[in-house]
């Protein structure tokens, strides 16, 4: 019976945990865009993971569309914090695609976001933007790319 309150205690307090670390991460998100937002228009970028690390990028842009200040935050738990992106500060926002030498140097999930940060500052400043979900695998599909992933690395580190 002591095992089964302690497990709930811990489950409880884990639960409790991580809704707090949430909520610092939202501030922490919040506090970031207040200040980017201060600078200039802020386009955000995101790609989701379920299994792999989220990303979101936020680019404060001038009038012309240069970027003033760039931040980005990676991670796959709540203890993920913004980090500065200082190369990229000076660049036009119309070329921040995969063809630009400093996004190719980038993981794939981060060329995903800033490219999602970029369509969505042109779809606004278009006049023709609404907000469309996602596309999203499957979690079994997620599972089954993820474990090719690492069986291709194993092979190539042996």
């Amino acid at each position: 019976m002591s095992f089964m309150v302690t497990f709930c205690a811990l489950a409880v307090s884990s639960y409790l945990l991580q809704i707090f670390l949430g909520l610092k991460q939202i501030k922490d998100f919040n506090t970031v865009f207040v200040e980017l937002r201060r600078k200039g228009k802020v386009a955000i970028g995101r790609r989701s993971g379920k299994i792999q690390s989220g990303t979101v990028v936020m680019f404060a842009v001038d009038d012309n569309a240069k970027i003033v200040d760039a931040r980005m935050m990676q991670g796959v738990t709540v203890l993920a914090k913004f980090k500065e992106l200082p190369q990229y500060i000076g660049q036009d926002l119309h070329y921040i695609d995969k063809y630009n030498p400093l996004v190719r140097q980038e993981n794939k999930l981060t060329q995903i976001a800033m490219e999602d940060a970029r369509e969505v500052y042109l779809r606004v400043e278009m006049g023709n933007y609404q907000e469309e979900p996602k596309e999203t695998l499957p979690i079994s599909q997620s599972l089954s790319m993820l474990k090719n992933q690492i069986k291709y690395k194993l092979k190539g580190s042996v």
